[in-house]
């Protein structure tokens, strides 16, 4: 018998004895069904990740805790949702969102439309860190940024009640995001930063971040008092506005039985023509740590190629990634630099309109120890992350946290301070900018051309 076909029939006579699930009724994990999905995940103005997954699962069940900690630290956030396909009553769903292998993992953002969500794939690593960045990066952002010159007008566009955070961040947070998807429709949300100083003295803002209610018509302002924290904050607003009801997770009770739960007619109809799920579990499945598909960046992989790209009078910024020594060419990269090497080419794609360049800079590279000795950075071991701009002088050095690593959202925050302007530089040692070497007679292309691929931010 084929190897496919026994894991199949396997999976037929466990799956009476595993009716159960994983996840018990004290899970984080919200337990989605067949009759449910619809109205919690589907039809929700929130964004969800959902595992599609068969309790006799080896790699479901590996997969359990660190799914369990993504749904306590996306709570309030996201939902981390589950379906049990092993279930007769789930099949159908199961079969509709295209599940050809335990774990599948699918991120579900809402679509313009209601109930029309875009669904996508999930197939970064199987890790809590890694599944929390994903999610809060998909999560939509209603939230409206204002300046000096906007804030009058639109806080006195309709007597609607509104809410402002001041901040220091350029960033929208999670946090802020989520809270404008609760009261959407209901309640706008904006965002102001610390440096708009005509707002700020309006409002009487002395310290950041703070929170700023406006009841609307002619109440006055309510200032926030509370922790920055998703219940309390959500109270707060409750006074002036009433949140989306959205299902949550503690208002759900398992069945015990399959089958006890009754569809509509129409729901009926609408499952019978799906497609059956092929569910089988492969040897090439990686539960543990899939590689994170993201676009390659580019490689500095010569000293010329780094000069030319980042270290002449005329380089805008550059984002380079200083990859650590390796025992040989083909040795596996620490997991330090894995990640700095996703981040980077995730934000390499997703800034791509700002022309700002990404680039990794192996060991192989001679210059790197060189480059590493000239900015002080000792462990020549260890990933670096730098942005450094020939033209104007200066450069600037990551620090990764114990807590941040080289999260997306660390990284993405640091990048975006560069864009903006903001935050401590520090000026570029002598002998590292490397004056411009004669353009080659056969190279036609003008040297504005060249110039403008690194624009000054």
């Amino acid at each position: 018998m084929p190897a496919h076909l026994h894991l199949a029939l396997l999976a037929s006579l466990l799956g009476g004895a595993s009716a159960a699930g994983l996840y018990t009724k004290s899970s984080p994990v919200l337990q989605v069904e067949t009759n449910n999905y619809d109205s919690l995940i589907a039809k929700s103005n929130h964004t969800s990740i959902v595992e599609f997954y068969a309790p006799w699962c080896g790699h479901c069940q590996n997969l359990k805790p660190a799914y369990e900690k993504a749904a306590k630290s996306l709570e309030g956030l996201a939902k981390v949702a589950a379906v049990n396909c092993d279930e007769d009553e789930n099949k159908p769903l199961c079969g509709q969102m295209g599940v050809q292998g335990f774990p599948t993992l699918k991120i579900v953002v809402p679509g313009k439309k209601p109930g029309k969500p875009r669904v996508e794939d999930y197939q970064g690593q199987r890790s809590a860190k890694a599944i929390v960045d994903a999610v809060v990066d998909k999560i939509p952002n209603h939230v409206k940024k204002l300046t000096d010159k906007d804030f009058d007008s639109w806080t006195t566009a309709d007597e609607s009640p509104k809410a402002i955070l001041f901040t220091e961040k350029g960033t929208t947070s999670a946090l802020l995001r989520s809270l404008a998807i609760d009261f959407l429709g209901g309640l706008q949300l904006g965002q102001i930063r610390s440096k708009e100083s005509e707002a700020v003295e309006k409002l009487g803002i002395t310290s950041f971040p703070t929170l700023v209610l406006l009841p609307g018509g002619e109440a006055d302002p309510i200032i926030y008092e509370g922790e920055m924290k998703k219940k309390p904050m959500l109270e707060f607003l409750s006074q002036a506005a009433q949140p989306n009801p959205d299902p949550a997770p503690s208002s759900l009770k398992k069945k015990k039985a399959k089958g006890s739960s009754k569809l509509t007619e129409k729901d009926s109809s609408q499952q019978t023509e799906s497609p059956k799920p092929n569910v089988e579990v492969t040897e090439e499945e990686k539960p543990v740590a899939v590689p994170v598909k993201a676009p390659e960046v580019s490689e500095l992989s010569t000293p010329e190629d780094l000069e030319s790209a980042c270290l002449t009078p005329k380089s805008g910024t550059c984002i380079l990634a200083l990859l650590p020594e390796t025992q040989s060419p083909d040795s596996e990269l620490p997991d330090d630099a894995k990640e700095a090497l996703a981040t980077v080419s995730e934000l390499s794609h997703k800034l791509a309109a700002h022309r700002l360049p990404f680039y990794s800079v192996p060991s192989i590279n001679s210059y790197s120890k060189v480059l590493r000795s000239q900015l002080g950075l000792l462990e020549e071991s260890g990933t670096e992350l730098i942005a450094v701009n020939g033209r104007r002088g200066w450069w600037r050095h990551y620090t990764q946290t114990e807590k941040d690593g080289f999260s997306l959202h660390a990284v993405e925050n640091w990048v975006d301070s560069i864009r903006l302007g903001e935050g401590a530089k520090s000026k570029l040692p002598e002998g590292v900018i490397v004056e411009d070497k004669q353009q080659d007679p056969e190279d036609e292309t003008p040297a504005e051309e060249k110039e403008a691929t690194h624009d000054e931010l």
